[in-house]
């Protein structure tokens, strides 16, 4: 059994607002992308890692000149059809159905290598496989017409996360059966009966999507 990250990165950003796909934007001199596969990189159980970059890709090596893992130009048209062509590619270098990977992120890039210590060493006695994910601490509104038409109970909800950690085939299988609308990998194996474990996060762990986040990663990582 081995275990292997698998780190989607051929999106456009165009909710960020920055002009260029956003993995490549700075934050405390160095790309986004840089700063996530450093902290794969400090993770010694992961016997390799693979960047799914979209076809027409012409920035990655620039940006991460010191990148020691794999790259290839087979993103999808979605997240799902990208993290399940980058499986077909885990396979054709010789990785197993058996083994682990665990899909993190470009977009994470506060990424720390103990939070991914914790993911996995929750689940690799886990049968399903998990996530890091955060109890939701905000009170919830359900919206209508931008108006608030009732309050959701929290007690039971998860903000989503990633590392998320499951079985090379199993993952493969769940994707190919829930199509492309799903938006993390969790959901697939959901919709397959899977009941992914729920590991504790950390807020820093955030996606970066708006311009104010930006501004958030930026501070965080120069103060570290």
């Amino acid at each position: 059994m081995a275990l292997y990250a698998l780190v989607p990165c051929a999106g456009t950003g165009s909710r960020a607002g920055a002009g260029i796909p956003k993995q490549y934007v700075t934050l405390a001199g160095q790309a986004m992308v840089w700063h996530t596969l450093q902290a794969l990189a400090q993770v010694p159980r992961l016997r390799g890692t693979l960047v799914v970059l979209a076809h027409d890709d012409d920035a990655f090596e620039r940006h991460a000149p010191e990148f020691g893992g794999w790259a290839c130009r087979c993103g999808g048209a979605t997240r799902a059809a990208s993290v399940a062509n980058g499986l077909d590619e885990l396979l054709a270098r010789g990785a197993s159905a058996h083994d682990w990977v665990l899909v993190h992120d470009a977009a994470r890039c506060l990424l720390r290598p103990q939070w991914v210590d914790r993911l996995i060493d929750a689940c690799v006695g886990h049968g399903t496989g998990g996530l890091l994910a955060l109890p939701v601490a905000d009170t919830l509104k359900r919206s209508v017409g931008g108006l608030s038409a009732e309050t959701v109970a929290r007690d039971d909800k998860w903000a989503a996360q990633t590392p998320q950690m499951f079985r090379i085939g199993v993952l493969r299988d769940a994707l190919a059966r829930a199509g492309d609308d799903v938006t993390d990998e969790a959901s697939a194996v959901e919709r397959v009966g899977g009941q992914p474990l729920l590991v504790p996060g950390e807020f820093e762990n955030f996606k970066v999507t708006t311009p104010g986040d930006f501004d958030l990663a930026r501070r965080l990582l120069e103060t570290r």
